[in-house]
């Protein structure tokens, strides 16, 4: 039996279906990503499936005593007392479990989402009260578990950290995301909610992608033969008396059936366009700082920074929370000045700035009069556009067109402001965090406008597949202030890096029991180099001997079994029948699986090692 599941449900907000008749099954070990347009519906059906919202009609069903815990868009204006305290009282209201196992989990989770344990959680921002209450419901650890983007707000440690949370639940999992890495990792089955409908791919996120793009084809194609037919009946309707005769009554009939199909048929919504309204060229370097530095009081949010950026660099500036990324812009925009140094700007820059916040938008306007400020014409990629056509580029209707700012739910409201940037000639463009709230078909539509654009990008973002697809360079954090530059995106960052930034300093009392096993905890082989029960020690010999030479040889070959391993593992972890045909493995294969990871993060930082001796030695 399912644990839950939807039978035949509808619901509707005084307008079209945003659930039209859905069934669903979720099964213990899934872990379901939904996908879907923003204002589909997919946080509607979360709520659904939690019982805080009733549908018209079907019913939900679930297993008695089935346990379920969330995250939800909407933060809660009730939130009191501490981060940990309320941590507690959430997990010992909830739970069974023994009181350090509870205070156990509830530190790992303070650690690995960023949060201060003694915050107070009304005086925090919308965003941190979100890691707060994603924090609790890992806590918890339900039957079932909802996750309404749950990466938002999050650096990229703790989406990383995230992605291993969740990978090792054994409890089922139903999330929304615009992360495509974060699909790809956690997903075991993507459901997409379209128009009403929801339909369920059993594979892997790409997959889907490729799937679900031939099933609209297939889609269009019918409509097109639909609508075809429907003209030719009309047009013999019209020709008058041979349609009255008896015999044709039936013909007369089917014509009123078609009629009735084609206007109860939901469009797919069509793509949304643009295109970016480049400035003048500005000259070729853009802006210069030479050994700038800023801090806050002790905190030191740069040092020592020399760096030119150049017309048409793409420059993702990645790093932890909290370490000074928008600080850091607004010192190389001139908004802030710099303590010690200089910023200098070169000629011609016209800069068009998206916001990470949302207040540029101003919310006793309608949504055309953000964008165009009472004129009625604009200028895209040098033509002339109606702003009304422009605004349907963008997926708005026309009743949001004319109505404020303040009903556009947040992800709306995300691509009206990209509206607004994209209306505007730059060639300096700055994006803060410009990825949250979008769905993935504007996030696709965002990059290949930018990978169109001939001006110079400046980017802060914790997607990884978007700094990949969209950057050239990477400006990160390292720690103190300082900050250094790599080539190319994410990924070309995660080779060359020198050390990890995101890695959280732990806040626990010695007395705390530690969630991270050493090799012999976890029953697998102690590395070389490492003593157990230990953090891993590496030697720094100055020169390669023998041995080491055979050593680093060698680990490449390691590390590739133990990913493929590592791999297999968390497959066969994703697996629902795993859980009920093989259960007493389960927990041996989750101890390996750590034992693994352990090993991994030893060899890596082992390889690294020896590799940079053997350059050395080189030079």
């Amino acid at each position: 039996m399912p644990l839950l599941g939807l039978n035949n449900v509808s619901l509707s907000f005084h307008g079209p279906l945003l659930l039209d008749g859905v069934t669903l099954q979720i099964d213990e070990g899934e872990r379901l990503g939904l996908l879907g347009r923003n204002g589909a519906g997919k946080s509607t059906l979360l709520k659904v499936l939690e019982g805080s919202l009733r549908p018209d009609a079907g019913e939900v069903v679930k297993q008695q005593g089935l346990r379920i815990a969330g995250l939800q868009q909407d933060v809660p204006l009730d939130l009191a007392g501490t981060v940990r305290g309320y941590m507690l009282e959430r997990s010992g209201a909830l739970t069974s479990e023994h009181p350090w196992e509870i205070e156990a989990k509830i530190d790992t989770a303070i650690d690995q989402l960023g949060l201060e344990p003694e915050a107070v959680v009304a005086t925090l921002s919308a965003g941190s009260k979100r890691r707060v209450l994603l924090a609790t419901a890992l806590t918890l650890d339900p039957d079932v578990l909802l996750l309404d983007e749950p990466t938002n707000h999050l650096d990229l440690g703790a989406i990383l950290f995230l992605e291993e949370a969740l990978a090792r639940r054994a409890g089922a999992l139903i999330f929304v995301t615009h992360d495509r890495s974060f699909l790809r990792r956690v997903a075991t089955r993507i459901i997409d909610l379209d128009r009403g409908a929801l339909r369920s791919y059993r594979t892997d996120y790409d997959s889907y992608v490729d799937k679900r793009e031939e099933e609209l084809r297939v889609e269009a194609e019918q409509a097109a033969l639909f609508d075809k037919k429907l003209a030719q009946e009309e047009a013999w309707v019209r020709r008058g008396i041979k349609a009255r005769r008896t015999r044709n009554e039936g013909r007369v009939r089917a014509l009123q059936a078609l009629r009735l199909e084609r206007g109860a048929r939901r469009e797919v919504t069509g793509k949304a366009s643009a295109g970016l309204q480049d400035a003048e060229r500005s000259g070729r370097i853009v802006l210069k700082a030479e050994r700038i530095s800023y801090s806050y009081g002790d905190a030191k949010v740069v040092r020592d920074l020399s760096t030119t950026i150049v017309r048409g660099d793409r420059i993702g500036i990645i790093g932890p929370n909290g370490c000074g990324k928008t600080t850091l812009l607004k010192l190389l925009l001139g908004e802030l000045s710099p303590q010690s140094g200089e910023i200098r700007t070169g000629v011609r820059v016209e800069t068009a700035h998206f916001e990470q916040l949302h207040d540029v938008l101003d919310e006793a306007k309608s949504v055309v009069d953000n964008v165009a400020d009472g004129r009625e014409m604009l200028t895209i990629g040098g033509a002339e556009r109606h702003v009304v056509g422009y605004l349907r580029d963008f997926l708005f209707t026309p009743e949001q067109i004319q109505g404020p700012v303040l009903k556009l739910s947040g992800g709306e409201r995300k691509r009206l402001q990209l509206a607004r940037i994209l209306s505007r000639p730059s060639n300096l463009l700055v994006l803060d965090e410009p990825t949250n709230d979008l769905d993935l078909e504007t996030l696709e539509l965002m990059e290949d406008l930018l990978l169109e654009f001939q001006g110079t990008l400046l980017v802060v973002s914790h997607d990884r597949e978007f700094l990949n697809n969209v950057v050239t360079s990477t400006l990160a954090y390292d720690g103190d202030g300082a900050w250094s530059e790599y080539i190319g995106g994410y990924d070309d960052w995660v080779r060359q890096r020198k050390s990890d930034p995101y890695a959280r300093p732990n806040r626990r009392n010695s007395g705390a029991p530690r969630e991270r096993a050493s090799s012999s905890d976890q029953g697998g082989s102690t590395p070389e180099g490492m003593s157990r029960g230990a953090e891993p020690t590496l030697r720094k010999p100055k020169r390669l001997g023998f041995k080491e030479t055979r050593e680093l040889e060698a680990l490449p070959g390691k590390i590739d079994a133990l990913e493929a391993e590592k791999e297999t593992l968390f497959k066969l972890l994703g697996t629902p029948t795993f859980y009920t045909t093989r259960a007493d493995e389960v927990a041996s294969t989750k101890e390996r699986l750590a034992a693994i990871e352990l090993e991994l993060h030893f060899c890596m930082e082992r390889w690294v090692e020896l590799e940079s001796i053997r350059a050395g030695e080189a030079g």
